[in-house]
């Protein structure tokens, strides 16, 4: 089966990607998303405590995307050696996403995520539902949310099906 690609930043717009920070509850962390000089996706900002804050995030619902037939996604990245949550959802009006955590090195790595392997949460708390099992998925996105006041720096190439 063919390998498509979800985004390749090279020749994808990245006009439909939004940040969501933790500013919707009162907090003051700022995140941004760019193109790098590269046509990288830029995922970076500087996460901040203060008034009970933590996260940014940068999510994309620009198309529903069908997994059928798939069961992986491929991430390829390079990170600042911190940690991230990738994430997607399958409805853009659920309240929870179906989430995993990778590390990053510092170094241009490539991830396989299993889809069933996506868990339930909300607000960082796991939920009483399975693992991803859905055919689409309407939503995806990347969080940065390590519990300190610290600047992070994401670069993403592509994300890919399998």
């Amino acid at each position: 089966m063919q390998t498509p690609s979800i985004f390749d930043f090279n020749t994808t717009t990245i006009d439909n990607w939004i940040i969501i920070d933790d500013a919707v509850m009162g907090g003051v962390s700022s995140g941004a998303f760019k193109l790098d000089d590269q046509g990288n996706g830029l995922f970076y900002g500087t996460i901040s405590l203060e008034n009970n804050g933590g996260f940014s995030s940068v999510r994309n619902r620009s198309k529903t995307i069908n997994v059928t037939g798939f069961s992986k996604i491929t991430l390829r990245f390079k990170g600042d050696g911190k940690r991230y949550q990738f994430r997607v959802k399958h409805n853009v009006n659920d309240k929870h996403s179906y989430v995993t955590h990778f590390m990053t090195s510092g170094i241009w790595e490539t991830i396989e995520i299993n889809l069933t392997d996506l868990q339930p949460k909300f607000r960082g708390k796991h939920l009483d539902l399975p693992n991803f099992s859905h055919d689409t998925i309407a939503e995806i996105g990347f969080l940065f949310a390590n519990k300190k006041a610290e600047p992070f720096e994401l670069l993403i190439d592509s994300i890919t099906l399998q």
